[in-house]
């Protein structure tokens, strides 16, 4: 038993190089591979035709191993049957999307829903049908969903959302009300990792996602920073003002109540984001002085988040992305004002090249890169199992 469990154990690993390798470097031959991972040629030859058999690679073509080297058949990451599901919760609007192994988005869909005056059963009922759709017309291409994550607008820690108090709720355990497995996962941490993995963003950078409310997700090495308990990056409950309004989170003066986006059609006196743009556009005063005022607020809390953990970029989504060529100057110029006095940086202010869409993107892109760090498990529950996921 204790050398079945090795080998297992062995041939898991095995697999995780050798796909890991076949992402790297791909499209690469089985000889080249043998080569870079120190692995024996039987030991490739055994573990590409698992992956090929579980269609996680492909191999077509002939690629010449060096300059005196005879020509090999390419191993390549496959697209063409292993998907994930990536899903999002917000205050107006439900997302789906389907990402396959190489990254490649096969399709988006969201639904326009006020999901304030909905209880969480009802959200997630709406929710489940949408997944649902999805992953019918995911499967209808060839594509075997191999798992799901969920993006909710607040922290979340080991699957207990504590709190969204933009959509009124409270430790709510998101996965049990759904009729699938699912990952969940915080809104802004997913769309740090969906800028980091689609948007071909810097390895080093703090994304900063503005909705109703406002989140961050902080990338460090490529990797997210996620705190002691996973409950990092709520930028939008820094105070910027003590004296300021009251906040949905009890406090005062939170970054949400300037540059959230309730706060700044408020301050538009208009309805929606595409309004506000057109008037922006059109240089409507009372548009240009909320974004200002917006910005503003902005810049004080990025401030405090350049003096705890230094960021060389600070990426600005959601809404934050169409409004952008109005909002990052009032921003940086706060910054540039007060990390003078200290003699600091002020890092680059850039614009998300995902959106909206960021969030639910990093959702589905996570399940991939748990799949390609860890092959084995997902052809192990395959072959114990139909493909998890809404069926």
């Amino acid at each position: 038993m204790t050398q079945a469990v090795r080998h297992d154990s062995m041939r898991a690993r095995n697999l995780g190089v050798v796909l890991g390798e076949v992402r790297r470097s791909g499209p690469i031959t089985r000889a080249a591979l043998a080569e870079i991972t120190g692995l024996t040629k039987t030991t490739v030859s055994k573990m590409v035709g698992d992956l090929l058999g579980a269609g996680m690679v492909t191999e077509a073509g002939a690629l010449r191993d060096g300059e005196r080297g005879r020509p090999g058949t390419a191993v390549s990451l496959s697209g063409h049957r292993v998907a994930a599901l990536g899903l999002e919760i917000n205050v107006d609007y439900l997302s789906a999307c389907v990402v396959d192994l190489t990254l490649s988005v096969r399709l988006r869909r969201t639904q326009a829903v006020d999901n304030r005056a909905a209880s969480p059963v009802e959200t997630l009922a709406h929710l489940q049908e949408l997944a649902h759709r999805a992953v019918d017309e995911a499967r209808s291409e060839g594509l075997a969903i191999a798992g799901s994550t969920l993006a909710v607008p607040g922290p979340v820690d080991g699957g207990l959302l504590h709190a969204a108090p933009n959509l009124g709720w409270h430790d709510v355990r998101v996965g049990d009300l759904l009729d699938f497995p699912v990952a969940v996962e915080n809104e802004a941490n997913l769309a740090a990792l969906g800028e980091l993995w689609f948007g071909s963003g810097p390895s080093d950078f703090l994304h900063v996602s503005g909705e109703i409310g406002v989140g961050a997700g902080l990338v460090v090495g490529g990797a997210l920073f996620r705190g002691a308990r996973g409950l990092a990056g709520e930028l939008g409950h820094v105070i910027v003002s003590p004296d300021g309004p009251t906040c949905r989170c009890g406090g005062r003066g939170c970054l949400e109540q300037y540059a959230g986006q309730e706060a700044l059609l408020r301050a538009a006196g208009l309805d929606g984001v595409p309004e506000l743009v057109e008037r922006l556009q059109a240089g409507t005063p009372g548009a240009l002085r909320a974004c200002e005022r917006a910005g503003q607020a902005l810049g004080v809390a990025l401030t405090s988040a350049v003096h705890l953990m230094d960021p060389g970029t600070v990426v600005l989504g959601g809404i934050f992305a169409p409004l952008f060529p109005w909002i990052h100057g009032p921003a940086r110029e706060t910054m540039t004002a007060r990390l003078a006095r200290m003699r600091h940086a002020v890092p680059e202010l850039t614009v998300s090249r995902l959106g909206g869409d960021a969030a639910s993107l990093g959702a589905a892109g996570q399940v991939i890169h748990r799949i390609i760090a860890d092959p084995g498990a997902h052809l192990a529950a395959t072959t114990a199992r139909p493909a998890p996921g809404p069926h």
